[in-house]
Parts: structure tokens; sequence; C-alpha cells
């Protein structure tokens, strides 16, 4: 019969725990991007227009560094 013994430092073992890291880091950006866009939501069109922007985009600038590279 094989003895097989697990530590806490296996390479899967460091790979789940920097996924578990990445998981929570992306809540802790996620977070303030939707605060920024419910900010961003609360104005008026005439003061987005005044940053450049259209209620539309949004979304779009907000999450830009993200999905629109």
């Amino acid at each position: 019969m094989a003895d097989i013994s697990y530590t806490s430092d296996t390479p899967s073992s460091r790979g789940f725990l920097r996924a578990i890291g990445d998981f929570f880091a992306l809540i802790t950006e996620s977070n303030w991007r939707v605060r920024e866009a419910e900010r961003l939501q609360a104005m008026s069109d005439r003061e987005l227009a005044q940053r450049g922007l259209r209620r539309e985009d949004i979304g779009r600038h907000v999450f830009r560094d993200l999905f629109y590279v």
C-alpha cells in the first residue's frame, strides 16, 4: 500500500491559496468599482458630459482597465 502524505506547502496548495487570494482581491476591486459606478450614476447628464462621459458609457469607463485594454 502506498503511503501518501500531504503537506501544506505543495504546489497545488499554493495554487489553491493563490486562487483564494485572487478571489478576495477581485471582490475588493469590484467593491470600489461598484461604488464608483454608483457615484457616476447619481450624477446628472450635464455633470457626466462635463467629465466627457455618457450614462451608457459608465460601465465601460469604470472597468476600462480590465475589459477594454
